[in-house]
């Protein structure tokens, strides 16, 4: 197993919509190598994603599933942003081959691109998550998405999902999140759980919803997907 271990980021400052693919691969170009270039685009108003944590992987690893359980290193992604115990988690799948993490957030309108290698399978999947970082535990992302199929030059596109991973109340309050409008706490173990169920998430509360004890306004707020993400394989 081709794992690349790295060390933790610092905490505070993620299934499809759409998808559309150019074009379906079915062979490798002769390569026994594949390299992926996964761009992350912030689509919200104002609401900051963090660094993200990206997953080669087989089919054999499943990030995370709506209607079951979060896992201690996605609870971690989505309470504190730091992607560092998500991958970490990941790599110890046998089914993993190689893991990746973006270097910083990023804002609204702002695209963060990871690569990542691994030899070539027909099997290959991609896993790519990051939190809202203005929010208590909401992530965004696509697990489990195919891209074994494509040749080098190609490229898919999703617009995923933003989901609640039901660790934490969703009061919005500036202790509770680690976002650039909170600055407040990130992953913390001792907080009782809700469900630890992964739903969609059902959108943020904010000061003109008449919760005057949120720290979020209206820009904060998103309508439908977070992120865009594409995939083209370079290699």
């Amino acid at each position: 197993m081709d794992i690349r271990n790295k060390t933790s980021l610092m905490a505070g400052i993620v299934l499809a919509a759409g998808l559309s693919a150019c074009g379906g691969g079915d062979n490798n170009n002769g390569s026994t190598q594949a390299t992926f270039q996964v761009e992350v685009t912030n689509i919200t108003s104002a609401q900051v994603l963090t660094p993200l944590g990206v997953v080669l992987h087989r089919s054999g690893y499943t990030a995370w599933d709506a209607g079951q359980s979060v896992t201690l290193g996605l609870e971690n992604l989505a309470e504190s942003g730091n992607p560092a115990p998500f991958v970490d988690e990941a790599a110890f799948n046998t089914n993993v081959d190689m893991i990746e993490m973006g270097s910083a957030p990023f804002g609204a309108g702002t695209t963060q691109t990871v690569n990542i290698t691994t030899t070539y399978s027909s099997d290959l999947e991609l896993t790519v998550a990051s939190m809202l970082a203005n929010t208590n535990d909401a992530f965004t992302g696509v697990t489990n998405w195919k891209v074994g199929d494509l040749n080098v030059g190609q490229s898919k596109t999703v617009e995923p999902h933003v989901y609640d991973a039901g660790t934490e109340d969703n009061v919005e309050t500036a202790a509770t999140m680690p976002g650039p409008k909170a600055g407040g706490e990130g992953y913390n173990p001792a907080r009782p759980s809700v469900t630890s169920v992964v739903t969609i998430h059902p959108g943020a509360v904010t000061q003109g919803d008449g919760l005057t004890t949120s720290a979020l306004t209206e820009e904060d707020r998103w309508l439908g997907p977070a992120a865009k993400i594409v995939v083209t394989r370079t290699q």
